[in-house]
């Protein structure tokens, strides 16, 4: 790989810590053709079976007819015209002088309609035919129709072949093409190998115009997944492997590296929405044993799971609105997807920049609910947990539509559509139905608070204003449900799928002005739920308090900002090669409502959007916190509690600091105090007279054992006390 020569300074250290590593790989000086299509080939028309042996080296293929490739007819890209046939079988013969000075081989075929290719008699690729392994018969069926590339001006298939495969001497490559049919218009097969070559030593032959030097190495884990021929489908998944090279973080990956992050089966299929539109595809995979049941590991460092996502920026040309989404809501406290970035190729073919990231998932590292089987059916069993999102309705049994208002359609998450019982499904509605109700004609936010956890409400609140997602609440809006002796709540989130964030759509609201809440609560586009909480005064001034809280500490504009350079300087180099692979940049792609030319203007526009962002929810925060003392004016004296309140503390459970937070609506003499659970007093927080107010407490209870306790608030007229639970 070539480094830059302007380097920014902040990665010039790190750069020098990464050459002295490069000796360990095979690194390459120019690359070669050992194989052209133009060469002249034997071949055979396919109308009957060839002999077993016909791709071995020691065929003889003496009567078999030879010329120029490509070998076909029907597009004008073929050298040697042919009758229509059902296929065609190729052999070219070639010398490798020192196969030890081959460092990565790349097979290109540009073919009508699928193919088979074998080199030394294994087999090294194939595509839309067939099971590997098994060689397809000359009239075997493709999976669909196929077009050849070149003569469209585009760049045929590649395939990364293991060189192992090759040895000194004479070589054979034998590739067998089939047709959709006989009766097709067109049949194509134009072969290449190159090779990269590790000396000065010039003895192959010159390359093609259209071929680009392929990436042999990135700062970043590499992922190589090959499909054995077959397409990867929208469902199901298909059987395929997968290969991860990842030397640790600052150290260069090569592709001639062993595999030392996972070697092994997946089953992945495409996933996605709106993206399914895009070239570069998101893709779902699960880690598989050799049998197909699920295998459990730790990719890339991330907590061992057995489903994972491939997301596949496009329109998001940042690269890092969900990597960066994701950030914000492990910093409000709750769960978010963890991420890791590499670099993926299927079938040898270089895809871009690509975020692995966890799956939601119910899972003791993820979103942390009871497990719920097929025989939870009744009492506090049938509780929880449940994963639900409010999302599109994907087909029968998929979830169910809403009766109430806005008639949002709720999709099954946890358990999944095809596990859940009826039972289960009957239970979670009917209790969602409840809570739509009790929130809409209820003004009680002691009536919320006993059934929704408010806590991941205002921090699930706070972060997707943050982003102003187009989809907010609409789409992929995940809650999940506790088991009731687990607290029985229903919690917002985790955040998921923000590629249209922070500015990045072409509609009303992009700009960083405006609440989201408010924005989204046009019919069919957000549940009532979001309305009336938000609209809660008590809830407003809880979300005033915690943003307050959090933008002087991990919400600060400078701790994002610093966030998003720093990723910046992380795919410095491998942002230039997915533009290479999707050139895209300066090109308005839906629903782009701000084109860059470069990768550093799209940075920009992220950073700005986001600071004016925060600038303008420091103006205009709903609620109030902290109000302690008497107005003497109207507007300040409604802002005063009408009503005696102590709240749950905030995080509970927590280690080992928390935030305890009540009203008084008059002048009285407060104690605020903490029990153990046989009623011995253990700590006074607060002992003295306060005025009409709201008053917060943040306390560091470090030296507590772990276990549950009870606070409680005395005053003159009114006591009342809280559980919480401290876990060391």
């Amino acid at each position: 790989m070539t480094l830059k020569k302007h380097i920014k300074p902040a990665v010039i250290v790190f750069l020098i810590l990464l050459f002295p590593l490069s000796g360990r790989s095979q690194s390459i000086d120019h690359w070669e053709a050992l194989v052209l299509a133009e060469n002249t080939w034997k071949f055979r028309i396919g109308n009957s079976e060839p002999p077993l042996n016909w791709f071995q080296s020691d065929f003889n293929d003496a009567l078999w007819l030879s010329g120029p490739g490509g070998i076909g007819y029907g597009d004008n890209d073929d050298a040697t015209i042919i009758d229509s046939t059902y296929s065609i079988y190729l052999r070219k013969e070639f010398n490798v002088i020192d196969s030890s000075m081959l460092s990565l081989i790349y097979f290109f075929a540009d073919y009508d309609d699928a193919f088979v290719a074998y080199l030394n008699g294994v087999e090294i690729c194939r595509a839309n035919i067939g099971t590997i392994g098994v060689p397809p018969t000359f009239d075997a069926s493709t999976y669909e129709q196929r077009e050849a590339r070149l003569y469209r001006g585009m760049t045929p298939e590649s395939f990364l072949i293991d060189k192992s495969h090759f040895r000194n001497g004479s070589n054979l490559l034998a590739v067998q093409v089939n047709n959709n049919s006989s009766n097709s218009s067109d049949l194509s097969s134009l072969m290449f190998l190159f090779a990269g070559v590790q000396d000065g030593s010039y003895n192959y032959q010159a390359l093609p115009d259209w071929f680009e030097t392929p990436t042999e190495s990135s700062n970043l884990p590499i992922l190589i997944v090959n499909t054995n021929g077959q397409e990867i489908q929208d469902e199901p998944k298909i059987t395929a492997t997968l290969k991860i090279i990842d030397n640790g973080v600052g150290n260069i990956n090569f592709l001639t590296d062993s595999a030392n992050g996972y070697n092994g089966e997946i089953g992945i299929e495409v996933r996605g929405h709106s993206s399914q539109q895009f070239p570069k595809k998101n893709y779902g995979f699960e880690t598989r044993s050799e049998d197909g049941s699920n295998n459990n590991v730790s990719l890339l460092g991330l907590p061992e799971e057995n489903d994972w996502v491939l997301h596949g920026p496009y329109s998001d040309k940042s690269l890092m609105r969900n990597v960066l989404s994701y950030h914000i809501g492990r910093l409000t406290g709750e769960y978010a997807a963890r991420t890791r970035w590499c670099e993926l190729y299927i079938n040898g073919d270089y895809r871009g920049v690509y975020v692995l990231t966890e799956k939601i998932k119910r899972d003791k590292n993820r979103v942390d609910i009871s497990k719920l089987d097929e025989t939870d059916t009744s009492g506090v069993d049938l509780t929880g947990g449940y994963i639900i999102s409010i999302d599109r309705d994907e087909g029968p049994g998929s979830g169910w539509q809403s009766p109430n208002y806005y008639n949002p359609f709720y999709q099954y998450r946890y358990p999944k559509n095809d596990e859940i019982t009826d039972q289960q499904k009957a239970y979670i509605q009917n209790h969602i139905g409840q809570l739509e109700q009790l929130i809409h004609y209820s003004s009680s936010s002691e009536a919320y608070s006993q059934f929704f956890d408010i806590p991941s409400f205002v921090n699930y609140w706070i972060a997707t204003e943050i982003f102003k997602n187009l989809d907010n609440y609409k789409f992929s809006f995940f809650m999940h449900k506790t088991k009731d002796d687990k607290g029985g709540k229903l919690h917002f989130g985790p955040i998921w799928d923000l590629d249209l964030a922070y500015g990045n759509y072409d509609v009303d609201g992009y700009e960083p002005e405006g609440w989201s809440y408010i924005w989204a609560r046009r019919p069919y586009l957000s549940p009532w739920i979001i309305d009336d909480l938000s609209a809660d005064t008590l809830i407003q001034n809880q979300i005033h308090c915690r943003w307050r809280e959090l933008r002087q500490d991990v919400l600060r504009t400078d701790n994002l900002l610093s966030f998003i350079d720093n990723q910046a300087i992380l795919l410095e180099e491998a942002q230039a090669r997915n533009f290479n692979r999707w050139p895209i940049l300066g090109t308005n792609i839906w629903p782009n409502a701000f084109v860059g030319d470069t990768y550093q203007e799209e940075i920009q526009y992220l950073k700005t959007w986001l600071s004016n962002r925060l600038d303008w929810m420091d103006e205009n925060m709903v609620g109030k916190c902290g109000v302690s003392s008497i107005a003497t004016d109207d507007e300040h004296s409604a802002q005063l509690p009408q009503n005696y309140k102590l709240y749950q503390n905030y995080p509970n459970p927590f280690n080992p600091t928390t935030k305890i937070s009540y009203d008084i609506p008059a002048t009285t003499n407060v104690s605020l105090d903490i029990y153990d659970l046989k009623g011995n007093k253990i700590f006074n927080i607060y002992n003295g007279d306060q005025e009409a107010g709201s008053y917060s407490f943040d306390l560091n209870l470090n030296y507590l054992t772990s276990g549950m306790y009870i606070y409680r608030l005395t005053t003159n007229e009114w006591m009342d006390s809280r559980k919480m639970v401290y876990i060391k």
